[in-house]
């Protein structure tokens, strides 16, 4: 079982930036869709940014679309989500996640696609 381990989140001013990591335990990362999610408090999870195999095609949600930017590091099994122009309503708990299947084509970035998942890294953002 893959392991996600996330970093990154923190407390910001509104406006302000901050960047998250994720990395994964297993080398074959570079064979799978690679996404973020996140979860507000009283709120389902939601897709926010990913990155697909092949081609590292990139997919954002409206909310992060022009402000967010999710990058793949395989050399070191690690996703990135910069995070720029931050705004209250982006503070939520973010989640890693991984494809439950390699090298899935067409790539599938719905939350039910994705099957391991890290224990999240907390983002406020105060006004």
């Amino acid at each position: 079982q893959v392991q996600l381990v996330e970093s990154g989140g923190g407390l910001v001013q509104a406006g302000g930036s901050l960047r998250l990591s994720c990395v994964a335990s297993e080398r074959t990362f570079s064979s799978y869709t690679m996404g973020w999610f996140r979860q507000a408090p009283g709120k389902e999870r939601v897709f926010v940014a990913a990155i697909t195999w092949p081609g590292d095609m990139k997919y954002y949600a409206d909310s992060a679309k022009g402000r967010f930017t999710i990058s793949r590091d395989s050399a070191q099994n690690t996703i990135y989500l910069q995070m720029n122009n931050l705004k209250p309503e982006d503070t939520a708990v973010y989640y890693c996640a991984r494809d439950s299947r390699p090298r899935r084509v067409p790539g599938d970035i719905r939350l039910e696609a994705f099957g391991s998942w890290g224990q999240g890294t907390q983002v406020t953002v105060s006004s």
